[in-house]
């Protein structure tokens, strides 16, 4: 496989990463994170003709992704003949599921593994109106936060689209909210002579629990801008899984050259670590601040596309006793997001421990006398409630689960889990 350098380098410079998909042992293609040309070309490839190739790529993107089907089989308004002709030569993927843990509050965390054996977490959120889902964009963490857990971890590579879509079919899969019942049969009777007879009035679309992602998991996202990019217009089709950009929050440490085109080519919403307001102290708690400073970053927050009242910016805070919680701190925040015009709001996080962290949570009564500073200068400030912490699911503790147990144990367990299915 081809190494090159990542293009947007981290603290350490340059990161050698795998920029390229490694091919099936098979010789089988997973079309799992390719959007509709990319599987239109990988048809034509295999031989279908290009008026073919495009009739067939558009229905399987809708088998793929609106209605979550693994089995070319499933695909009823594909002629019978043509179904094994698919199954030769590409693949419907999922990421291996190592282990799922489900903490008391309801949250879900999942170790998954990829094809070449790294593995990586995701994590969904259940609320009263919302279901969040945290994807990861990286196996490990170049950025080193001193706070968050992921970062003692090293990088290993960069997920790929299919890898990180992926993440978002397996959810979907275990919440059980694909839409159910048959659709409607072939558009003509021309080109699909021998496809099932559906009843389009069997076809029911099921309530989402999944309405929001955040691109919070394993890894800095910018610095897998491409990957990034294109698994989240996938993600983002109408046609397919068709979540809206204002329900996707991209986060970033402050990958400053990044930040721009994130607003331009992908259109989410926009997060921001920032967790100090201080050089001396961001430096500390978040280094890339030594490469791309306070100021530059608030600079790159106000230039960022589509930035407004309606769609704030979240400033991520992370609170930590004695070293970033000061009512001094509180009142410098509110004066830097005047100061850039930034419309804003500042979630505020309890340190979520890990063992051997550097750091202690804020006392709750330093954590409200510095929200309420935030908020009686006129910016939002809610107190972000620890979910998942008993599985280790929480906000900067994601990699202990895989720590925890060797590879050879989780192995076992998982051989243990496929015997006892049968």
């Amino acid at each position: 496989m081809q190494i090159e350098p990542m293009p947007i380098p981290g603290l350490i410079d340059p990161v050698p990463v795998p920029r390229e998909v490694t091919p099936r042992a098979d010789g089988r293609v997973d079309l799992i994170g390719l959007n509709r040309k990319q599987i239109t070309a990988v048809f034509e490839a295999a031989g279908l003709d290009v008026k073919a190739a495009k009739l067939r790529a558009k229905q399987v993107f809708h088998w793929l992704y609106h209605r979550g089907v693994t089995d070319f089989e499933a695909m009823t308004d594909i002629a019978k003949t043509m179904r094994p002709w698919l199954a030769e030569r590409f693949v419907i993927g999922r990421p291996e599921v190592v282990e799922a843990q489900v903490s008391n509050d309801g949250t879900r965390k999942w170790l998954l593994r990829t094809a070449d054996n790294h593995d990586f977490e995701m994590v969904f959120i259940p609320d009263a109106t919302r279901g969040t889902l945290c994807v990861s964009s990286q196996v490990g963490c170049t950025l080193n936060c001193r706070f968050c857990h992921t970062g003692t971890m090293r990088l290993v590579r960069n997920l790929t689209p299919g890898e990180i879509v992926g993440q978002v079919m397996l959810a979907r899969d275990v919440l059980g909210e694909w839409p159910r019942g048959s659709m409607a049969g072939p558009e003509t009777d021309d080109d699909f002579d021998d496809a099932d007879d559906d009843e389009a009035s069997d076809y029911t679309p099921d309530g989402r629990l999944l309405t929001n992602i955040v691109m919070m998991g394993m890894g800095e996202p910018l610095y897998n801008f491409d990957h990034v990019r294109d698994a989240l217009k996938v993600v983002m089709d109408g046609d397919g899984l068709a979540l809206s950009k204002r329900r996707i929050t991209l986060s970033t440490s402050g990958v400053v050259p990044m930040m721009a085109r994130a607003g331009e080519e992908i259109g989410v919403n926009l997060a921001v670590s920032l967790h100090a307001v201080t050089k001396d102290v961001r430096d500390e708690i978040v280094p890339i601040n030594r490469k791309y400073g306070i100021e530059e970053l608030l600079q790159a927050c106000a230039d960022y596309p589509g930035a407004s009242n309606a769609r704030r910016i979240t400033f991520e805070y992370v609170m930590l006793k004695d070293k970033n919680d000061r009512d001094s701190d509180a009142h410098e925040l509110v004066r830097l997001i005047k100061q850039y015009g930034l419309p804003a709001k500042v979630n505020l996080i309890p340190f979520n421990p890990w063992p051997g962290a550097p750091y202690e949570c804020s006392t709750p009564e330093r954590i409200r006398s510095f929200a309420k500073i935030v908020f009686d200068a006129g910016i939002s400030a809610p107190v972000r409630t620890p979910r998942g912490r008993d599985i280790d699911a929480a906000c900067g503790q994601l990699k202990t689960a895989a720590e925890r147990k060797s590879r050879a144990e989780l192995d076992r367990l998982l051989e243990e889990k496929q015997a006892a299915l049968g």
